[in-house]
């Protein structure tokens, strides 16, 4: 699932390489909130609420809150628990999903980058459909 998880960040970073924002900033922006919705359950503990926002194949990889917030605390640390992040670029591909940048000082005081795809559902919520998290350029990988 990890390989999964890294081919689909490959093929993310090579689709945003060009880090153009184009496309609907509507979506974009109801994107980032959904993002920033999740960061904040996160710090607040609301577990649930944090798993509410990950779309349906991230629900079926894991399949209950607590698969999924064990998978958040042990992979997912700069995002599960910042110190500071603000929005970096973002951009709408041609199927309608966004992938939006998410620039993160981590708990440890490094540099990440979060790299989320985001889809939005038949309802018109947005909801998060991958992370890749990537070191700044002050992080040591």
């Amino acid at each position: 699932m990890h390989k999964l998880f890294v081919k689909l960040a490959f093929a993310i970073v090579v689709v945003f390489s060009p880090l153009v924002a184009h496309g609907d900033e509507t979506a974009q922006l109801k994107a980032q909130e959904t993002i920033k919705n999740q960061i904040e359950a996160f710090k607040a503990g609301d577990d649930a609420k944090a798993y509410s926002l990950a779309a349906p194949r991230v629900s079926r990889f894991f399949p209950n809150v607590n698969a999924f917030m064990e998978m958040v605390k042990r992979g997912y640390q700069p995002v599960y628990n910042p110190q500071n992040y603000s929005f970096g670029r973002a951009r709408e591909l041609d199927d309608g999903q966004v992938v939006q940048e998410l620039l993160v000082i981590g708990p440890d005081g490094k540099s990440w980058t979060a790299i989320y795809t985001m889809i939005k559902m038949q309802n018109g919520d947005w909801l998060i459909n991958g992370v890749q998290i990537v070191p700044g350029d002050d992080s040591s990988a």
